[in-house]
């Protein structure tokens, strides 16, 4: 049990864009893309993923809405939502890595080549390049709260499930989320 426990989210989402089934069919994971939130309410959301959600090639780092953009084109996403408890150094250290991107986002591109390195079991790793899962996986490292033998560039999206303190809060439609959510989350102290 956490002592001064406080609360990240994190966010699976399935949308149905042409990379989301590619991933699907190679991967073993119903949900492709992962991000990271301190946010109950998901209208900040962090991760690598279309910088626009009508050009899929342009991508980077992005801060996500889960009730706007990519979600909102893509009616018919799906979610799972996880409630992981931390310590407060933990979620310290995960805002300082998150701010760091926030501060660079222009400087980062997606790692689209990373995603044949999962395929084939050979780390790509790219100077400011990532993909979703890479991202999540590597900022929740750095911040002690997930724990890997891998590296960041080999963890897919479903190896995320495996994160200590965990509580499925949602697993549905995202156009369902927003009150079945907000039912369920106590307010943050």
């Amino acid at each position: 049990m956490l002592v001064d426990c406080r609360y990240i989210y994190l966010v699976f989402t399935r949308t149905g864009s042409w990379l989301s089934r590619l991933i699907n069919v190679f991967s073993d994971t119903k949900y492709a893309h992962s991000s990271v939130s301190f946010d109950s309410n998901f209208t900040k959301m962090y991760s690598f993923g279309r910088i626009k959600p009508e050009n899929p090639f342009w991508g980077g780092f992005v801060e996500e809405n889960l009730h706007d953009g990519i979600y909102k084109k893509f009616s018919r996403c799906e979610c799972l939502i996880y409630k992981v408890g931390v310590t407060e150094e933990q979620h310290l250290l995960l805002q300082e890595q998150i701010d760091i991107f926030i501060s660079e986002k222009e400087k980062y591109r997606y790692n689209f080549i990373g995603l044949f390195g999962i395929l084939f079991n050979i780390p790509i790793k790219r100077q400011k390049h990532y993909f979703c899962s890479q991202f999540v996986s590597e900022i929740l490292i750095r911040s002690n709260i997930f724990y890997s033998e891998k590296a960041p560039e080999l963890i897919g999206t479903n190896e995320l499930y495996e994160i200590e303190n965990k509580e499925i809060i949602y697993e549905g439609p995202v156009n369902e989320s927003y009150q079945l959510v907000s039912n369920a989350i106590c307010p943050q102290a």
